[in-house]
């Protein structure tokens, strides 16, 4: 199933209105509305990649694509989930340390799996949408190392003070979202 971009955009505008206008009307933790907000700017981006990608570069065979949304949505709903259950655990558990490490962990499973269903649909595109893939994954990472060296840079000269496990956590988020702005260029490019 592929959502058209007008689809993600009202999906976006929907989500942005029940984010500003909800506290309005009821109580709304941050967490909530920061949720709301989360999801109308997923939906947004995913309707404007989905608008700029040309369908000429979007090649994969009707049952690969499948295969891939089969494989990569599950995981990608679990770890929202398990990365709630996770953090909620962290806050009420003082254990040794083995456990706090096992519950820290528990988020990164679900990210395996989604990683194995892009390898997987990677591998098994055809040559060209291999190329743009690759092309646009590489140039993602080279970016975000980039801006992350810089940042680096940035802390030791105490121009910033980011936390390293903020800078941490945001390095695939980050990869992601660059990823999925390269493959726009890169698409353009042999579209």
């Amino acid at each position: 199933m592929s959502l058209k971009p007008r689809t993600l955009f009202a999906l976006a505008g929907l989500l942005l209105l029940a984010a500003l206008v909800l506290p309005q009307v009821m109580t709304l933790s941050d967490t909530v509305q920061g949720i709301l907000f989360g999801m109308a700017s997923g939906a947004l981006l995913g309707a404007l990649l989905r608008w700029k990608l040309p369908a000429a570069c979007e090649v994969a065979t009707p049952t690969l694509h499948r295969r891939y949304l089969r494989e990569f949505l599950p995981p990608m709903l679990a770890y929202v989930v398990v990365l709630f259950l996770s953090l909620w655990l962290l806050n009420r558990i003082d254990g040794p340390w083995g456990l706090r490490a096992v519950i820290a962990l528990l988020p990164a499973l679900p990210i395996a799996l989604g990683l194995r269903a892009i390898v997987r649909y990677i591998r098994d595109a055809d040559e060209m949408q291999r190329r743009i893939e690759l092309e646009a994954v590489s140039i993602a990472t080279a970016c975000i190392a980039m801006l992350y060296m810089s940042a680096g840079f940035l802390q030791l000269a105490k121009v910033i003070d980011i936390p390293a496990g903020v800078a941490m956590i945001w390095m695939f988020p980050l990869i992601c979202l660059g990823y999925g702005l390269a493959k726009v260029v890169v698409s353009q490019r042999y579209g």
